[in-house]
């Protein structure tokens, strides 16, 4: 059942299952399907007209150290390893008995994705940890992506997916790990053999009639089409009202159409709150709003007052998937590659650098939240490049070369002027403090070392950076006008705070005893990860980890 109209159904009205399953994103949608392998009647109730929630708008990255992909592609992890770098990432915020549970199921988590649905797996061979320095970090990284599925296996529910973020390329099969090589095809052998072998994909999978879909359309697509092929109904236009209470368990869901009961247990996997402007006026530090983020717009945080409703306790949520973003029409831009290439520096409204431009997107910002001050303004920050820098690399999606578009100029997302004073003087910032900046910084790129933040030291800086600049693939000089500054905002890839739940994915109260069968994963959970990121895929492995444990406690249950 997929359609609108399910108050219409005379079995909806009655609806009655052994697990009911909040929310068609990663989370939810790998706890419906491990569910449903273990013998549950299993449903999936979703707010939005279609499935995949942020999940399907993202780059799908996925960490799960010691999974079978990256074993077999040689990576030489272990769980000591493991261990090791996840309590030096996540430090003291989340009981060790969560890292623990996060690091054994996950690597089953993958195999059984494998075995029962059509997806598979590759390895992002090089794109670091986030922080590899640390003990058991690896510079040549642990994050792996979905595969190329053929979205024709989905049938008429293709239709109904949610759309990307940002689409690719028309006629081009593109991979997350292909984006790096994108950003370098006018100044790289190896961008012009990716983009030829991007290209080549597509017009193999035209001439098969295929419909391909990659990185977070193919994970959605997969483990939707996993659900389809056990059995599982899918509703859509379903929003959770409240959960259903009854002699103090959670028994089910209330819905626009009605009640449907759970005779084992509810998991919540709706998201987080970043659409929601009274939860993060709450929650969040100022400035802050949601026209920022680029999460699913449903994500508006039902679940998670539902869940307070029911007593639980809440976790983290003052904290985001942050990354500095720019108010870019129609939709921010979440920046990755751009504020790492050579070229380019990251200055507050003094004009002043006060970070490594290159460091994992979520420090930076909490670097701009914690710093913001009336009298030294971190937000908004301003990334400042030249016209060589345009000439080289891809922004966004205008090639080098190409002027930017005119509605970006008009909406007051970029600025351009003949000279770096003038720049400034657009900007708001004080010229000569801009003018001492980038004559600091240029003296560092010509050296190769930064003497003020280090970009470039760690592998992980360097994994979007150009290698055909030395001594530094980071650092380059600011040289060539005109020169532009493009606004940054403290944007998101959705909040990380809502339930606290244990090693078991049970939502937990204030005193820490279990609300009897309400489970919680993905962003409607408060994160395993805490304050921090340990690398690509963070946010979606331990979403998908806790929806497959949650079910197997499930099951496991009397």
């Amino acid at each position: 059942m997929t359609g609108a109209a399910l108050g219409q159904d005379p079995a909806y009205a009655d609806a009655e299952y052994d697990v009911v399953v909040v929310g068609s994103g990663a989370a939810g949608m790998t706890a419906a399907l491990t569910a449903a392998k273990r013998g549950l009647r299993t449903v999936v109730l979703e707010k939005a007209p279609t499935f995949g929630g942020s999940a399907a708008r993202s780059g799908a990255g996925i960490w799960i150290p010691n999974n079978e992909v990256i074993l077999a592609a040689g990576v030489p992890d272990t769980p000591a390893k493991a261990a090791a770098y996840l309590s030096r990432v996540v430090g003291g915020t989340v009981p060790v008995e969560r890292q623990r549970a996060f690091l054994a199921a996950g690597p089953a988590m993958i195999s059984f994705v494998l075995r029962n649905s059509p997806l598979r797996f590759r390895f992002m061979e090089g794109y670091s940890d986030y922080y590899p320095e640390f003990p058991g970090g690896m510079p040549n990284g642990r994050s792996i992506e979905p595969g190329q599925f053929d979205g024709n296996l989905l049938g008429a529910e293709l239709a109904r997916l949610n759309p990307p973020y940002i689409a690719t390329p028309a006629g081009m099969v593109v991979f997350s790990a292909d984006y790096k090589w994108l950003t370098l095809s006018a100044v790289n052998p190896k961008g012009l053999e990716v983009s030829a072998a991007c290209l080549l994909r597509g017009t193999e999978a035209a001439l098969r009639g295929e419909k391909p879909l990659t990185m977070g359309q193919s994970l959605a697509a997969g483990l939707r089409a996993g659900l389809l092929a056990a059995g599982v109904p899918v509703w859509l236009n379903t929003p959770l009202l409240d959960l259903h209470v009854e002699s103090g368990r959670v028994a089910g869901v209330v819905t626009s159409a009605g009640l449907v009961r759970a005779r084992r247990g509810v998991i919540v996997g709706s998201g987080g709150f970043e659409h929601s402007a009274a939860m993060r006026a709450e929650f969040q530090r100022q400035p802050i709003g949601t026209s920022w983020t680029v999460g699913a717009k449903e994500n508006t945080g039902d679940g998670i007052e539902a869940g307070e409703r029911a007593g639980a306790a809440l976790d983290l949520m003052d904290d985001a998937w942050w990354g500095p973003s720019i108010p870019l029409p129609g939709q921010p831009y979440f920046c990755l590659a751009e504020r790492t290439l050579p070229g380019c520096v990251l200055v507050n409204g003094n004009g002043v650098r006060f970070v490594n431009e290159g460091a994992p997107y979520s420090d930076v910002v909490h670097v701009m939240y914690d710093r913001n001050t009336p009298s030294a303004p971190h937000i908004p920050a301003w990334l400042i490049v030249d016209q060589n820098y345009r000439n080289r690399y891809l922004f966004k999606d205008v090639a080098p070369l190409l002027p930017l578009p005119a509605s970006w100029y008009d909406s007051g997302a970029v600025f351009r002027a003949p000279t770096i004073e003038q720049l400034a003087g657009k900007i708001g910032v004080p010229s000569a403090a801009l003018r001492a900046t980038i004559t600091r910084f240029n003296g560092f790129a010509l050296t190769g070392r930064d003497a003020d933040f280090h970009r470039g030291d760690s592998a992980y800086d360097r994994y979007y950076a150009d290698p055909y600049v030395k001594p530094n693939p980071c650092l380059a000089p600011l040289w060539l006008p005109p020169f532009y500054a493009f606004k940054i905002v403290p944007g998101d890839l959705g909040t990380k705070g809502g339930m606290r739940t244990d090693a078991r994915a049970r939502v937990l109260r204030a005193d820490g005893s279990v609300i009897p069968g309400l489970y919680a994963a993905g962003n409607a959970s408060g994160a395993v990860m805490g304050h921090s990121y340990a690398g690509s895929g963070s946010t979606i492995g331990p979403a998908m980890t806790f929806g497959y444990v949650a079910a197997n406690d499930l099951a496991d249950s009397p």
